[in-house]
């Protein structure tokens, strides 16, 4: 069994969000990731891909996700799946807030750039 409480080392902040990392193996799970995304108002991420599905659970306001050239709006209470190794982007409608659990093992690829890169609140 492991108690996780948040540090400052499990916070990170992106100009696009700010995550911060509860359960990863870095912090003993063996499993399993999760953390927490705060996003502003009117920020648009990232095109890209994560190599295992996730889910999200909306607490707090709303967000557009376009995955695979389909467009959905998911509001607090909602909880959107997105698939492993498809591209998607998400904008921030308002301010969101979501907390987000996927196998520990995913990574990201960003299209026009080579490798793929760890989700560092998830390691």
């Amino acid at each position: 069994m492991h108690v996780i409480s948040v540090s400052p080392d499990s916070v990170t902040a992106t100009p696009n969000a700010t995550m911060t990392g509860h359960a990863a193996p870095s912090r003993g799970s063996s499993e399993l990731s999760t953390w927490h995304v705060d996003m502003a108002a009117g920020i648009t991420g990232p095109e890209h891909s994560v190599s295992r599905e996730q889910v999200w659970l909306l607490t707090a306001g709303s967000l557009e996700v376009t995955c695979d050239g389909r467009t959905e709006k998911v509001a607090a209470g909602q909880t959107l799946v997105l698939p492993p190794d498809v591209l998607r982007q998400i904008h921030a409608t308002e301010r969101f807030e979501a907390y987000v659990a996927m196998r520990a093992d995913g990574v990201a690829s960003v299209p026009g750039t080579e490798g793929t890169r760890v989700l560092p609140w998830a390691q």
